[in-house]
Protein backbone atom coordinates (compact mmCIF):
# COMPACT_ATOMS: atom_id res chain seq x y z
CA UNK A 1 0.00 0.00 0.00
CA UNK A 2 1.63 3.57 -0.86
CA UNK A 3 1.78 6.82 1.95
CA UNK A 4 1.38 10.07 0.77
CA UNK A 5 5.08 11.41 1.17
CA UNK A 6 5.08 14.17 3.69
CA UNK A 7 1.81 13.57 5.12
CA UNK A 8 1.84 12.40 8.84
CA UNK A 9 -0.71 9.16 9.67
CA UNK A 10 -2.43 8.75 12.32
CA UNK A 11 -5.38 5.59 13.34
CA UNK A 12 -8.29 6.96 15.74
CA UNK A 13 -10.12 5.51 18.41
CA UNK A 14 -13.36 3.13 17.88
CA UNK A 15 -14.96 0.32 18.16
CA UNK A 16 -12.80 -2.71 19.89
CA UNK A 17 -10.00 -4.78 17.78
CA UNK A 18 -11.56 -8.07 16.35
CA UNK A 19 -9.97 -10.72 19.19
CA UNK A 20 -9.08 -13.23 16.67
CA UNK A 21 -6.91 -10.67 15.07
CA UNK A 22 -4.40 -11.50 18.00
CA UNK A 23 -5.45 -14.92 18.72
CA UNK A 24 -7.77 -14.77 21.52
CA UNK A 25 -11.62 -16.09 21.70
CA UNK A 26 -14.38 -12.90 22.42
CA UNK A 27 -14.90 -11.99 26.25
CA UNK A 28 -18.36 -11.29 26.69
CA UNK A 29 -18.10 -7.74 27.08
CA UNK A 30 -15.95 -7.28 23.98
CA UNK A 31 -17.94 -5.01 21.44
CA UNK A 32 -19.16 -6.27 17.80
CA UNK A 33 -16.10 -6.83 15.34
CA UNK A 34 -15.81 -3.79 12.46
CA UNK A 35 -13.43 -6.60 10.21
CA UNK A 36 -13.08 -4.40 7.49
CA UNK A 37 -11.54 -1.58 9.63
CA UNK A 38 -9.67 -3.79 11.18
CA UNK A 39 -8.14 -4.66 7.87
CA UNK A 40 -8.39 -1.42 6.34
CA UNK A 41 -6.54 0.42 9.29
CA UNK A 42 -3.55 -2.56 9.84
CA UNK A 43 -2.71 -1.97 6.33
CA UNK A 44 -2.41 1.68 7.03
CA UNK A 45 -0.45 0.95 9.75
CA UNK A 46 1.84 -1.72 7.87
CA UNK A 47 2.20 0.91 4.84
CA UNK A 48 2.81 3.73 7.64
CA UNK A 49 5.70 1.50 9.26
CA UNK A 50 7.37 0.36 5.55
CA UNK A 51 7.43 3.66 4.73
CA UNK A 52 8.80 5.51 7.18
CA UNK A 53 5.89 7.53 7.93
CA UNK A 54 5.84 9.46 11.51
CA UNK A 55 2.56 7.80 13.01
CA UNK A 56 0.34 8.45 15.66
CA UNK A 57 -1.96 5.62 17.28
CA UNK A 58 -5.03 7.04 19.15
CA UNK A 59 -6.79 4.40 21.73
CA UNK A 60 -7.44 1.71 19.33
CA UNK A 61 -4.83 2.95 16.51
CA UNK A 62 -2.39 1.89 19.67
CA UNK A 63 -4.21 -0.89 20.23
CA UNK A 64 -3.56 -1.77 16.55
CA UNK A 65 -0.20 -1.05 16.58
CA UNK A 66 0.80 -3.86 19.18
CA UNK A 67 -1.57 -6.35 17.28
CA UNK A 68 0.02 -5.34 13.92
CA UNK A 69 3.57 -6.04 15.64
CA UNK A 70 2.24 -9.02 17.24
CA UNK A 71 1.06 -8.28 20.82
CA UNK A 72 -2.13 -8.65 22.44
CA UNK A 73 -4.93 -6.54 24.22
CA UNK A 74 -6.83 -7.04 27.46
CA UNK A 75 -10.51 -7.25 26.11
CA UNK A 76 -11.56 -5.70 28.80
CA UNK A 77 -10.41 -3.33 31.77
CA UNK A 78 -12.48 -1.18 34.24
CA UNK A 79 -12.00 2.09 35.51
CA UNK A 80 -10.78 4.04 32.47
CA UNK A 81 -13.86 5.61 31.26
CA UNK A 82 -16.14 7.84 33.44
CA UNK A 83 -19.56 5.77 32.60
CA UNK A 84 -20.64 5.24 29.15
CA UNK A 85 -19.89 7.81 26.22
CA UNK A 86 -18.78 10.38 28.62
CA UNK A 87 -14.98 10.59 28.28
CA UNK A 88 -12.91 10.37 31.57
CA UNK A 89 -9.47 11.92 33.33
CA UNK A 90 -6.62 9.90 34.68
CA UNK A 91 -2.74 10.78 35.07
CA UNK A 92 -0.39 8.98 32.80
CA UNK A 93 3.01 8.65 34.10
CA UNK A 94 6.01 8.87 30.86
CA UNK A 95 9.24 6.55 31.50
CA UNK A 96 12.25 8.33 31.47
CA UNK A 97 14.34 8.05 28.46
CA UNK A 98 11.51 7.57 26.00
CA UNK A 99 10.17 9.40 23.05
CA UNK A 100 6.63 9.84 24.58
CA UNK A 101 9.02 11.56 28.18
CA UNK A 102 10.53 13.94 25.56
CA UNK A 103 7.50 15.61 24.48
CA UNK A 104 5.58 14.94 27.88
CA UNK A 105 7.99 14.78 30.62
CA UNK A 106 5.85 15.27 33.81
CA UNK A 107 3.00 13.19 34.95
CA UNK A 108 -0.19 14.83 33.11
CA UNK A 109 -3.81 14.26 33.54
CA UNK A 110 -5.40 12.76 30.08
CA UNK A 111 -8.88 12.67 28.50
CA UNK A 112 -9.59 9.27 28.53
CA UNK A 113 -12.28 6.22 27.40
CA UNK A 114 -11.58 3.04 26.66
CA UNK A 115 -12.24 -0.42 27.83
CA UNK A 116 -9.07 -2.49 26.18
CA UNK A 117 -5.66 -2.17 26.56
CA UNK A 118 -2.12 -2.97 25.38
CA UNK A 119 -1.66 -6.93 27.24
CA UNK A 120 1.37 -8.43 25.88
CA UNK A 121 3.64 -5.50 24.06
CA UNK A 122 3.92 -6.36 20.02
CA UNK A 123 7.57 -7.23 18.64
CA UNK A 124 9.76 -3.69 19.42
CA UNK A 125 8.06 -1.95 21.32
CA UNK A 126 8.20 -0.52 24.51
CA UNK A 127 6.00 0.88 27.39
CA UNK A 128 6.75 4.63 27.37
CA UNK A 129 3.70 5.75 29.82
CA UNK A 130 1.20 3.98 32.17
CA UNK A 131 -1.54 4.75 34.33
CA UNK A 132 -1.63 3.99 38.45
CA UNK A 133 -3.09 0.83 38.40
CA UNK A 134 0.32 -0.40 35.87
CA UNK A 135 -1.84 0.07 32.14
CA UNK A 136 0.03 0.50 29.13
CA UNK A 137 -0.83 4.17 27.89
CA UNK A 138 1.43 4.76 25.66
CA UNK A 139 3.64 2.65 23.42
CA UNK A 140 6.51 3.12 21.12
CA UNK A 141 8.89 2.19 18.28
CA UNK A 142 12.77 3.20 19.50
CA UNK A 143 14.78 4.77 16.92
CA UNK A 144 13.78 4.95 13.67
CA UNK A 145 10.54 6.54 12.11
CA UNK A 146 8.51 8.46 15.23
CA UNK A 147 5.73 6.11 15.61
CA UNK A 148 3.73 6.75 19.05
CA UNK A 149 0.77 4.98 20.62
CA UNK A 150 -1.29 6.61 23.24
CA UNK A 151 -4.16 5.16 24.94
CA UNK A 152 -6.10 8.52 25.34
CA UNK A 153 -7.32 11.04 23.10
CA UNK A 154 -5.11 14.51 22.82
CA UNK A 155 -7.80 15.07 20.50
CA UNK A 156 -9.91 16.05 23.15
CA UNK A 157 -7.45 17.61 25.83
CA UNK A 158 -6.10 21.06 25.56
CA UNK A 159 -2.29 19.96 25.96
CA UNK A 160 -1.44 20.07 21.71
CA UNK A 161 2.42 18.43 22.73
CA UNK A 162 1.75 14.78 21.54
CA UNK A 163 -0.17 16.15 18.18
CA UNK A 164 2.71 19.03 17.77
CA UNK A 165 5.40 16.54 18.11
CA UNK A 166 3.79 14.13 15.02
CA UNK A 167 3.12 17.39 13.38
CA UNK A 168 6.98 18.54 13.93
CA UNK A 169 8.36 14.24 13.17
CA UNK A 170 6.57 15.01 9.22
CA UNK A 171 8.35 18.15 8.89
CA UNK A 172 11.39 16.75 9.69
CA UNK A 173 11.45 13.61 7.49
CA UNK A 174 14.41 13.27 5.17
CA UNK A 175 13.65 15.37 1.84
CA UNK A 176 13.97 12.43 -0.53
CA UNK A 177 10.92 11.28 1.59
CA UNK A 178 9.18 14.33 1.03
CA UNK A 179 6.46 15.36 -1.79
CA UNK A 180 7.73 18.15 -4.07
CA UNK A 181 7.22 21.42 -3.84
CA UNK A 182 4.46 22.79 -6.44
CA UNK A 183 4.88 26.63 -5.70
CA UNK A 184 8.39 28.90 -4.68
Amino acid sequence: MWWPPRRPGDVAGGADVEPVRYGAEPDPRTGPPARERDAWELALIEAALTSGTPLLGICRGMQLLNVALGGTLVQHLDGHTAGPGVLGEHAVKPVPGTRYASVVPEESGVPTYHHQAVDRLGDGLVMSAYAADGTPEAVELPGGAWVLGVQWHPEMGDDLRVMEALVAAAVDRPSSLREPQLWA
